[in-house]
């Protein structure tokens, strides 16, 4: 009994910690959505520009569907913006198109842990697939082989996330860098750039701390069992 409590408040303090975190992160989005970069440059425009900083004149940008969707595919070696940053003049399209920019330079500069967390992606892609699967025909079949399959799977998952900190946070290192240079934004758009990366940060941070807790929940139902 008093494992089971364990569990519903480790449950309970990952949904805090998810919602909480969303909802500053969709806060101080909204707040430096409505402030205006003084260049006027959209989202687009901004990236386009620290690109070509870069030398990375190749890589296009291109607007798609949806909010927050922003990313860079090392595959295609394309920007992808949301229509809000790709078209947004504000702080936190500017925020956003020059982090996507980080990855972008990542790539092109053979960052290590970006460079591993695409070695991990395939194993992890399946893993993220199946390690519920495998739980619940554990549980059922009383297979505790099985269990401890969905258990190591699920931590290939929590690794991969650790493994997208330091990339996350290295692109939003080299974004403020990037807009830092020259005084390219004012005080207060300089500033706010760097809350807006900051509280997108949180996202991961979260996620990691979230699915490390998952996988005490399940080393715990596997060692019971």
């Amino acid at each position: 009994m008093p494992e089971d409590i364990l569990y519903i408040l480790l449950f309970v303090v990952s949904l805090a910690i998810g919602f909480g975190t969303q909802a500053y992160i969709n806060s101080q989005y909204r707040k430096y959505d409505k402030l205006p970069v003084s260049s006027g440059m959209t989202g687009a425009q901004v990236a386009r520009r620290m690109l070509d900083a870069y030398g990375l004149v190749h890589i296009p940008v291109q607007m798609i569907p949806g909010k927050l969707t922003d990313n860079f595919d090392p595959r295609s070696n394309v920007i992808s913006l949301s229509e809000a940053v790709f078209n947004g003049r504000s702080v936190s399209a500017t925020a956003i198109a020059c982090h996507e920019c980080g990855h972008a330079v990542q790539h092109a500069q053979a960052y290590a842990p970006a460079a591993f967390r695409r070695v991990l992606w395939p194993l992890v892609n399946i893993a993220s697939n199946l390690w519920l699967i495998a739980l619940f025909i554990g549980i059922a079949l009383s297979f505790v082989g099985l269990i401890w399959v969905a258990v190591i799977m699920y931590a290939l998952v929590l690794l991969f996330q650790l493994v997208t900190l330091p990339v996350e946070f290295n692109a939003s290192k080299r974004a403020i860098a990037y807009v830092g240079m020259g005084g390219y934004l004012p005080d207060q758009e300089y500033r706010g750039t760097r809350k807006v990366l900051s509280a997108a940060a949180l996202t991961y941070v979260a996620g990691a701390l979230i699915s490390a807790i998952q996988l005490l929940r399940l080393l715990g139902m596997a060692n019971r069992r």
